[in-house]
């Protein structure tokens, strides 16, 4: 029987961190994923196996994953990612397809993706050394706006779309109110601008199929103040350490650091709609930007 180690009479805060916290911090995994390989019986803490992630460190303790010692954190990273369609953005997939992980550059130290794009979407992508500032973002408080070009097939008028307007219940899920512009229709598609402020699965594709719209092609193209912006399908570009320092409030030791612009994948990509900033430097987001022309090749 397993006892609980701290006195039933203490109540004074332990000292340090929770043991998820700091392998989310060293960049390890998630918090979420760090206390199922805690629980796996993968982490050992001063030579001793743990298999709860009720446990605070400190720095003087030895922390070792697989019988490897942990290194320092690092100080909090952001990339731009353009993720293409094809790949999926989970770490391992059960089908075997290609995920993001697989298809970053080799010199990409382990980073973890800030929310998800499916499969069949594509455009901008967060990635983080850092636990903390991947939970903070997707935290449904932070409140940051999320806007997609989404083009639907179909002849959509702004009395089709008010109920995303409005807020839609599908399948007795509740979606939060959406921002939607109409755009321009396209022959047989239309494309519309979506903003939103949560990150449910799917949620604009199930959101327009309530509507009896058809999505067959989804781009992010902002996630709070960063632009996807020029950035190639594939590519990768580190956000400089004084955008991460001032737009998340970090307080960072060496903020000189500038951007460091990766090398684009082998993977080929549909072409980039135009009208925001690069590099990481935040950009005033509207309905002002327009949207991408029609793709080269089929939905």
């Amino acid at each position: 029987m397993t006892t609980d180690p701290t006195p039933k009479g203490d109540l004074t805060t332990p000292q340090g961190d929770r043991i998820a916290k700091v392998l989310s911090r060293a960049g390890i995994a998630s918090r979420r994923e760090a206390e199922r390989m805690i629980e796996a019986g993968r982490v050992s803490v001063n030579g001793a196996q743990i298999t709860s992630p009720a446990l605070n460190v400190t720095t003087s303790d030895r922390i070792t994953v697989d019988g490897k010692e942990i290194s320092e954190p690092e100080p909090p990273r952001l990339w731009l990612y353009h993720k293409p369609v094809g790949l999926v953005s989970t770490d391992s997939d059960e089908k075997g397809r290609e995920t993001i992980y697989t298809a970053l550059p080799e010199d990409m130290p382990r980073v973890m993706s800030i929310g998800r794009l499916d499969l069949n979407s594509e455009g901008l992508l967060l990635l983080t050394n850092d636990g903390g500032i991947k939970r903070r973002l997707e935290l449904p408080s932070t409140g940051w706006l999320r806007r997609y070009r989404v083009r639907v097939n179909g002849r959509p008028t702004e009395a089709d779309l008010d109920p995303l307007r409005q807020g839609v219940t599908v399948e007795g899920e509740r979606f939060q109110p959406m921002t939607v512009t109409l755009d321009r229709q396209q022959g047989a598609n239309a494309w519309l601008t979506i903003g939103l402020r949560e990150g449910r699965n799917r949620e604009i594709r199930r959101a327009l199929s309530e509507v009896g719209l058809t999505v067959n092609r989804l781009i992010r193209i902002s996630y709070g103040p960063f632009q996807l912006g020029e950035l190639k399908a594939g590519a990768v570009e580190e956000v400089r350490r004084k955008v991460v320092r001032d737009q998340l409030g970090l307080e960072i030791k060496d903020p000189t650091g500038t951007a460091q612009k990766k090398p684009q994948t082998r993977m080929p990509g549909p072409k980039k709609p135009t009208g925001a900033t690069r590099g990481g430097r935040p950009a005033k987001s509207g309905p002002g930007t327009r949207p991408p022309k029609g793709p080269r090749r089929p939905a």
